[in-house]
C-alpha cells in the first residue's frame, strides 16, 4: 500500500454529508490501528466526490463560479440513500465501498464538469474514475509494514454489516492532508433537489 504525499491543501469539491456514522467508530479499531495504517478519526469520516486544485491556487472568484455551477446542476438531482459496505483492503486505504454508484457518480460528473469549465485542465481529475467509498484508515508513511493478508483476515472476523445514510447535500471544503490524516474547513454547502 503506497503512502500519501507530504502535506497538500486542496479544494474538495463535494463531500457527502455523512460524517460520524458507525463505520468510523470502535468497531474497526483493531484493524485501523495496525502497523502501516493511519486511522480516520470519526469527525473526519467522509465520502469524497472530487478533489480540485490546491486552495491557495484557486481564486475566490473561481470558487464562486464552480459553486454556482454545482449548485445549479445539483438542483436537478434528487437526494438518495447511499449504503456503505464493510471495509475492504484498497490500494491506499481500508475502504467501505458505497452503492448505488450511479447517483453518487452523477455528483462526481457535476463537480468535475464545473471544475473543468472554470479551471480548465490546470488540475487532474482526482479520482479520474469515480466510485463512492468511505476510508476508515489510510496507508501511512510506514505502509510497507501493512500486511494485506492479515488485514483481510481481521476484517473477516468483524461482525458488522453495511450502514446507510441519506445524501441530500454536498459540502465544498478546503482540505488538508499531512500524510497522516485528512482534515478540512467548510467553504459552502450545496443542497440536492433545490429546483
Amino acid at each position: 500500500m503506497p503512502g500519501h504525499p507530504n502535506e497538500t491543501t486542496r479544494e474538495d469539491a463535494g463531500r457527502h454529508d455523512g460524517t460520524g456514522h458507525s463505520n468510523c467508530g470502535p468497531t474497526y479499531r483493531e484493524v485501523t490501528h495496525t502497523p502501516g495504517l493511519e486511522p480516520v478519526a470519526p469527525q473526519w469520516c467522509h465520502v469524497t466526490v472530487l478533489h480540485s486544485g490546491p486552495v491557495e491556487e484557486v481564486s475566490d472568484e473561481e470558487i464562486r463560479a464552480i459553486t454556482g455551477r454545482v449548485r445549479e446542476r445539483c438542483a436537478e438531482v434528487r437526494p438518495f440513500e447511499l449504503a456503505l459496505d464493510r471495509p475492504v483492503v484498497g490500494n491506499v486505504a481500508l475502504e467501505c465501498p458505497g452503492r448505488p454508484g450511479a447517483p453518487a457518480r452523477r455528483l462526481w460528473e457535476i463537480t468535475a464538469r464545473a471544475g473543468r469549465e472554470v479551471l480548465g485542465d490546470r488540475y487532474p481529475l482526482l479520482p479520474a474514475a469515480y466510485y463512492p467509498h468511505l476510508s476508515v484508515a489510510y496507508a501511512g508513511r510506514q505502509a510497507a509494514h501493512a500486511d494485506r493478508t492479515a488485514l483481510k483476515a481481521l476484517l473477516s472476523d468483524i461482525p458488522a454489516g453495511p450502514v446507510s445514510f441519506h445524501v441530500d447535500r454536498l459540502h465544498l471544503v478546503a482540505q488538508s492532508h499531512d500524510g497522516r490524516q485528512i482534515t478540512w474547513r467548510p467553504v459552502t454547502t450545496v443542497l440536492l433537489g433545490e429546483s
